[in-house]
Protein backbone atom coordinates (compact mmCIF):
# COMPACT_ATOMS: atom_id res chain seq x y z
CA UNK A 1 0.00 0.00 0.00
CA UNK A 2 1.55 3.29 -0.69
CA UNK A 3 1.10 5.71 1.44
CA UNK A 4 1.06 9.80 0.77
CA UNK A 5 1.03 12.68 3.59
CA UNK A 6 0.85 16.52 2.96
CA UNK A 7 0.28 18.95 5.44
CA UNK A 8 -1.75 21.85 4.51
CA UNK A 9 -2.36 24.80 7.14
CA UNK A 10 -1.29 22.63 10.03
CA UNK A 11 -3.76 19.48 8.89
CA UNK A 12 -2.90 16.50 8.14
CA UNK A 13 -4.61 14.59 4.98
CA UNK A 14 -4.03 11.03 3.75
CA UNK A 15 -4.44 8.89 0.88
CA UNK A 16 -3.98 5.51 -0.18
CA UNK A 17 -4.21 3.25 -3.19
CA UNK A 18 -6.48 0.51 -2.22
CA UNK A 19 -8.85 2.26 0.33
CA UNK A 20 -12.05 4.39 -1.03
CA UNK A 21 -11.74 8.10 -1.75
CA UNK A 22 -13.36 10.25 1.40
CA UNK A 23 -13.82 13.86 1.29
CA UNK A 24 -13.16 14.31 4.87
CA UNK A 25 -9.56 14.95 6.29
CA UNK A 26 -7.57 13.15 9.05
CA UNK A 27 -6.00 14.63 11.80
CA UNK A 28 -3.17 12.94 13.76
CA UNK A 29 -3.65 12.17 16.89
CA UNK A 30 -0.19 10.65 17.79
CA UNK A 31 2.40 9.93 15.43
CA UNK A 32 1.57 7.41 13.38
CA UNK A 33 -2.28 7.43 14.11
CA UNK A 34 -4.90 8.98 12.76
CA UNK A 35 -8.58 9.82 13.67
CA UNK A 36 -11.22 11.46 11.74
CA UNK A 37 -12.04 14.43 12.70
CA UNK A 38 -14.77 15.51 15.39
CA UNK A 39 -17.93 17.12 14.74
CA UNK A 40 -17.36 19.07 17.78
CA UNK A 41 -21.13 19.65 17.92
CA UNK A 42 -21.20 15.80 19.57
CA UNK A 43 -19.85 17.37 22.50
CA UNK A 44 -23.35 19.29 23.68
CA UNK A 45 -24.53 17.12 26.49
CA UNK A 46 -22.11 15.07 26.95
CA UNK A 47 -21.30 14.41 29.99
CA UNK A 48 -17.47 15.15 31.23
CA UNK A 49 -15.39 11.89 32.14
CA UNK A 50 -14.76 11.32 35.53
CA UNK A 51 -10.67 10.73 34.78
CA UNK A 52 -8.01 11.32 36.87
CA UNK A 53 -5.36 13.75 36.44
CA UNK A 54 -2.20 15.14 38.01
CA UNK A 55 -1.40 18.14 39.43
CA UNK A 56 2.23 19.63 38.85
CA UNK A 57 2.72 18.27 41.96
CA UNK A 58 1.83 14.64 41.61
CA UNK A 59 -1.59 14.96 43.24
CA UNK A 60 -3.96 12.89 42.05
CA UNK A 61 -7.21 14.88 41.23
CA UNK A 62 -11.08 13.88 39.70
CA UNK A 63 -12.09 15.77 37.17
CA UNK A 64 -15.58 15.24 39.38
CA UNK A 65 -14.34 16.91 42.05
CA UNK A 66 -14.55 20.49 40.26
CA UNK A 67 -18.31 19.71 39.78
CA UNK A 68 -20.52 21.42 41.72
CA UNK A 69 -20.77 24.98 39.90
CA UNK A 70 -19.71 25.69 36.15
CA UNK A 71 -16.85 24.88 35.32
CA UNK A 72 -14.89 25.81 31.79
CA UNK A 73 -12.01 23.17 31.27
CA UNK A 74 -9.41 24.64 28.38
CA UNK A 75 -7.29 22.54 26.93
CA UNK A 76 -3.90 23.58 26.20
CA UNK A 77 0.30 22.93 25.50
CA UNK A 78 3.24 25.54 25.74
CA UNK A 79 4.07 24.99 21.83
CA UNK A 80 0.67 25.76 21.00
CA UNK A 81 0.89 29.58 19.96
CA UNK A 82 -3.25 30.41 20.09
CA UNK A 83 -2.96 28.27 23.98
CA UNK A 84 -0.38 30.85 25.08
CA UNK A 85 -2.39 34.42 23.92
CA UNK A 86 -5.68 32.82 24.83
CA UNK A 87 -3.72 31.82 28.44
CA UNK A 88 -3.80 35.34 29.56
CA UNK A 89 -7.01 36.04 29.06
CA UNK A 90 -7.95 32.69 31.13
CA UNK A 91 -5.97 34.16 33.94
CA UNK A 92 -7.63 37.60 33.99
CA UNK A 93 -11.18 35.75 33.55
CA UNK A 94 -10.80 33.21 36.17
CA UNK A 95 -9.65 35.82 38.90
CA UNK A 96 -13.22 37.75 37.51
CA UNK A 97 -15.18 34.99 38.44
CA UNK A 98 -13.39 33.13 41.08
CA UNK A 99 -16.45 31.48 43.56
CA UNK A 100 -18.71 31.71 40.77
CA UNK A 101 -17.03 29.71 37.98
CA UNK A 102 -14.30 26.69 38.75
CA UNK A 103 -11.80 26.80 35.92
CA UNK A 104 -9.04 24.09 34.86
CA UNK A 105 -6.70 23.76 32.69
CA UNK A 106 -5.43 20.50 31.35
CA UNK A 107 -2.17 20.35 29.23
CA UNK A 108 -1.66 16.78 26.68
CA UNK A 109 1.93 17.44 25.87
CA UNK A 110 4.40 19.07 28.30
CA UNK A 111 6.16 17.88 31.71
CA UNK A 112 5.23 19.03 35.22
CA UNK A 113 7.50 21.90 35.20
CA UNK A 114 7.06 23.23 31.55
CA UNK A 115 3.07 23.78 32.29
CA UNK A 116 3.94 25.58 35.55
CA UNK A 117 6.72 27.66 34.34
CA UNK A 118 4.15 28.30 31.22
CA UNK A 119 1.49 28.97 32.63
CA UNK A 120 2.49 31.13 35.35
CA UNK A 121 4.55 33.42 33.29
CA UNK A 122 1.04 34.34 31.80
CA UNK A 123 -0.54 34.74 35.29
CA UNK A 124 -2.55 31.44 35.75
CA UNK A 125 -3.23 30.80 39.26
CA UNK A 126 -6.44 28.29 38.76
CA UNK A 127 -5.63 24.35 38.48
CA UNK A 128 -3.31 22.64 36.08
CA UNK A 129 -3.47 18.87 35.36
CA UNK A 130 -0.92 17.10 32.94
CA UNK A 131 -3.08 14.09 30.13
CA UNK A 132 0.59 12.85 29.43
CA UNK A 133 -1.17 9.44 29.45
CA UNK A 134 -4.12 10.96 27.48
CA UNK A 135 -6.51 9.84 29.89
CA UNK A 136 -9.17 13.09 29.49
CA UNK A 137 -8.65 13.65 25.74
CA UNK A 138 -9.23 9.93 24.46
CA UNK A 139 -12.52 10.20 26.36
CA UNK A 140 -13.27 13.69 24.88
CA UNK A 141 -12.59 13.67 21.53
CA UNK A 142 -10.88 16.70 20.73
CA UNK A 143 -9.87 17.94 16.96
CA UNK A 144 -7.56 20.89 17.56
CA UNK A 145 -6.08 23.09 20.60
CA UNK A 146 -6.71 25.02 22.00
CA UNK A 147 -10.05 23.63 23.29
CA UNK A 148 -12.35 24.82 25.86
CA UNK A 149 -15.17 23.36 27.55
CA UNK A 150 -18.12 24.98 29.37
CA UNK A 151 -19.39 22.82 31.51
CA UNK A 152 -22.61 22.73 34.18
CA UNK A 153 -22.54 22.55 37.14
CA UNK A 154 -23.65 18.92 36.89
CA UNK A 155 -20.82 17.69 35.06
CA UNK A 156 -22.23 18.01 31.45
CA UNK A 157 -21.19 20.13 28.43
CA UNK A 158 -22.91 22.26 27.30
CA UNK A 159 -20.85 24.15 25.01
CA UNK A 160 -17.29 23.95 23.12
CA UNK A 161 -14.75 26.57 21.33
CA UNK A 162 -11.17 26.65 20.14
CA UNK A 163 -9.01 29.60 20.26
CA UNK A 164 -11.20 32.60 22.47
CA UNK A 165 -10.21 36.08 23.61
CA UNK A 166 -11.43 37.87 27.03
CA UNK A 167 -14.38 39.28 25.76
CA UNK A 168 -15.56 36.04 24.18
CA UNK A 169 -15.16 34.15 27.21
CA UNK A 170 -16.98 36.35 29.75
CA UNK A 171 -19.89 36.65 26.60
CA UNK A 172 -19.79 32.85 26.67
CA UNK A 173 -19.83 32.24 30.53
CA UNK A 174 -22.86 35.23 30.98
CA UNK A 175 -24.31 33.35 27.57
CA UNK A 176 -23.98 29.45 28.82
CA UNK A 177 -24.05 29.84 32.52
Amino acid sequence: MVVASCAVAGVFALAADDEPATDGEFVLDQPGVYQEPVDTAELHGMALPDVVLHDADGVARSISSFEGRPLVVNLWYSACAPCARELIDFAEVSAEVAGEVQFVGIDPQDDATSMREFADARGVTYPLLLDTELRFVSEVPIAAYPTTLFVSSDGVIVHQTNAIDADELRATIEEVF
